[in-house]
This record gives structure tokens, sequence and C-alpha cells, in this order.
């Protein structure tokens, strides 16, 4: 799609009142808008398709006839069309994620006060990144099934073999995503043994969601996964998520690593930010850390990711061929942030080649 082109969008939402709100402030948020349909059920937007042809979709979830969910596993593999879910705080948003929904925005309480502008700002801001967007629709049902997947017994088993534990217990990885960072983060962090070095994660992400991301996670990998609290240690086997509407940062105390979690200043246009945690690990863990940079649009992590390369750090990238938006990858990778590239689904055995060299 051309830069400039406009964005035709479906909006698909059972509240009337709600539905009509998008449909009227979304071109006024961003000019390239334009409402091609309304609809107030998943089963009347796939009827609606043939005539609307959508670039994106912005759909709520639970809806009567044909819930979102529905939608995405019949629509999906045969018109993968970007769909940006519009939802209340619900488990169920990952799954639509795992189907192949790119994004989602938390959807307001109407009987309360918002903030109406930079709610539509945020959702146009999301639409136009979802136009730019690559629909990814699972190969197996394994991630989407809330169990941890099937390994193939004739698949290599991915494991530390480091004789240096001093190594293994100095090291901490930081792993920042963003648009398509929920499933890109679960693909890395689900191949990874139970026994590895303590990661810190940053994922763009509203308040309300991380935790129910994080116990997601921690279900479907070896690894223990939590959302961080202020003062969380990093210990091996561990995964610390970033708190929605928190920054995160790693601490040192003593011959340990913490993290502080706390609100301020959006950094590069985001709370948490991964430039803020990347920065964190250049400064504290140096030549110790190691930095992966996911999916996403923007330049947030970027800059950090430099300069964690340059305190001497091993930092992978996510190839364009595997990113939903080859952004925030891209630009680290074009000002020299990124020692190796890679897709998705091979980062977990560079990591490991990585580590098994350590002493």
């Amino acid at each position: 799609m051309l830069t400039n082109s406009p964005i035709r969008v479906m909006v698909v939402d059972d509240s009337i009142v709600f539905g009509h709100f998008l449909t009227n402030s979304l071109p006024v948020a961003n000019k390239r808008i334009q409402i091609v349909g309304y609809v107030s059920n998943a089963l009347d937007a796939i009827g609606k398709l043939p005539e609307c042809k959508p670039d994106v979709i912005t759909m709520d979830i639970e809806m009567p006839k044909m819930n979102g969910i529905e939608f995405l596993k019949q629509v999906l593999p045969r018109n993968p069309i970007p769909v940006i879910l519009v939802s209340s705080v619900n488990m169920t948003v990952f799954d639509a994620l795992s189907h192949g929904a790119v994004d989602f925005v938390r959807k307001p309480d109407p009987t309360a006060n918002f903030n109406r502008q930079d709610f539509i700002a945020a959702l146009a801001n999301k639409v136009v990144v979802a136009s730019r967007s690559k629909v990814r629709i699972p190969s197996t049902a394994a991630s989407v099934s809330g169990t941890r997947p099937m390994v193939s017994p004739m698949a290599p088993k991915l494991q530390l073999s480091s004789s240096s534990p001093l190594a293994m217990s100095s090291t901490v990885i930081a792993i920042g995503a963003s648009t398509g960072g929920t499933e890109a983060t679960l693909q890395v962090l689900q191949d990874l043994p139970a026994d590895m070095p303590g990661i810190v994660v940053t994922q763009h992400m509203p308040e309300g969601f991380t935790k129910m991301y994080a116990e997601r996670l921690d279900r479907l990998c070896k690894l223990h996964v939590k959302e961080a609290s202020n003062g969380d240690r990093i210990e091996r086997g561990t995964v610390l998520i970033a708190p929605g509407n928190q920054h995160m940062k790693v601490v040192r105390i003593g011959s340990s690593y913490s993290v502080s979690c706390f609100t301020g200043e959006k950094v590069s246009g985001h709370m948490p930010s991964v430039d803020v945690l990347f920065r964190s690990m250049a400064e504290t863990v140096g030549k110790n850390g190691i930095g992966i940079i996911l999916t996403g649009m923007g330049a947030d992590g970027a800059d950090g990711l430099l300069r964690m390369r340059k305190s001497g750090a091993y930092t992978i990238g996510q190839d364009r061929e595997s990113c939903v938006v080859y952004g925030m990858p891209m630009v680290a990778y074009d000002i020299g942030g990124v020692c190796t590239q890679s897709s998705c689904a091979n980062i977990p055995r560079v990591l490991l080649n990585h580590l098994n060299k350590l002493k």
C-alpha cells in the first residue's frame, strides 16, 4: 500500500453507539482512513467483505451470532486482512492474536470518563500500522490451545551446554517488541530450556493486559513467567514482563540484578519503552547482556540496542520475512545495533549457540 493512499476500514462492533463513535471519529483522526462499512456482528461482516473490500478491520471479540475468534479462524486463512481488536480486558484477546489478529486496543468503558481524543488517536495510528503489516496465520493449533506445543521426537532439543555457571548467572537477556510481538515473544520463549539466564521483556501493551499475558506465557513455556513488580530479582529460569503503563529498567544491587518499575513520560513514544530497558542494560549489564528486538512499528528500542552493542553486548534482530511489521528491527539494523539477524523461529537456536560459547 502506498504511503498516502486511502485505508479502507470496516468497523465490527455489537454496540451501535460505540460503532458509530468509531466510524465518525476515525476519519477525523487520520484523513487517510475511509470507513467502508459498519456491521454489528462478525457473521454479517463475512457477508459484507466482498462488497466493502476493507484494508483493515476493527473488531470486538464478544458479539452475538459469531465471535471475533470464529471470524478470524474462518476468514484469515483465505483472506488475510489485518484485524485490530477493540476489546475489554479479557484473556480472549490473546487467543484472538494467536489466530492472526495483528494488534489490539483496550475498549473504554462507555459509562466512565475517558479521553476520547487519545483513544481515537491511538486506534487510528494502529490502523495505519496494520495497513502495512503482514497477517500471520498459525501453522498449528499448539499456540492457541492454552497448552505447551507438541515437540517432534525427531526435533533436536535446545539446551544449555555451557560449563560456566558464573557466566550464566551474570548474563541477562532483554527482549523488546511491539505490533505482532505477543506471538513473536511466545515463539522465542516457548523453545527455550528452563535453566536460561534471567530474561526481561518489554512489550508495548496497555495496562491490565500484561498480567494476563505473563500468565499465558507461564502456561506455555518451560520458563517461569510473571508480570514484573518493582524490586523483583532477575534470576535464572525466570522471565519478567514490564507492567503496562510503567517503564522497566535493570538495576544492579550488589552482585545481582533486579528491575525498577516506574511511571513517567513516554520515551520513544511509549510507556513501557524498549529503549528504557535496553539503555539500562547497556549501562548496568554491559558485555554480559544480550538484546533481542522483535517485530514492531517505529524505532523504539533501536537506539537502546545500539548502545547495548557498543557496550559489548550480543544483539539479535528479527528479520524482515518473519516480522508482522519490520520497523523496530529494521531501524536497529540500519543504524548498526544488530549483530545477527534471524527469523523468529530460529532466534532461540541463535541465542543458545551464543550462550553455549560463553566461558
